[in-house]
């Protein structure tokens, strides 16, 4: 299990989320593109007034992908993990 590949996600760089993770209880893990990640984010803000960080719009596009194979009828549930006030003086959030 590698999640170093991640550059812009906070929490995953840098083994963070290595050092606490309880592997066993890990079903799978889904890789999300940091620039997706970073655009679901903001369109979190833009079309439903959710002011998240990156890991949020992670989450949210993982939960969109587990949805989508799981079919209609079916529930998903995820977490915001952040807020977008920390990602402001981001690359990524700089216009």
């Amino acid at each position: 299990m590698t999640l170093t590949n991640f550059k812009v996600i906070p929490g995953i760089t840098g083994g963070i989320l290595k050092e606490i993770l309880d592997s066993g209880v890990v079903d799978r893990i889904l890789r999300i593109k940091d620039q997706d990640a970073v655009a679901m984010s903001r369109r979190l803000a833009r079309e439903e007034g959710l002011f998240v960080g990156v890991s949020s719009g992670g989450n949210v596009l993982a939960a969109l992908a587990v949805a989508k194979e799981l079919g209609k009828g079916s529930q998903v549930v995820t977490v915001l993990p952040d807020r977008g006030d920390r990602s402001l003086t981001s690359e990524h959030y700089v216009t």
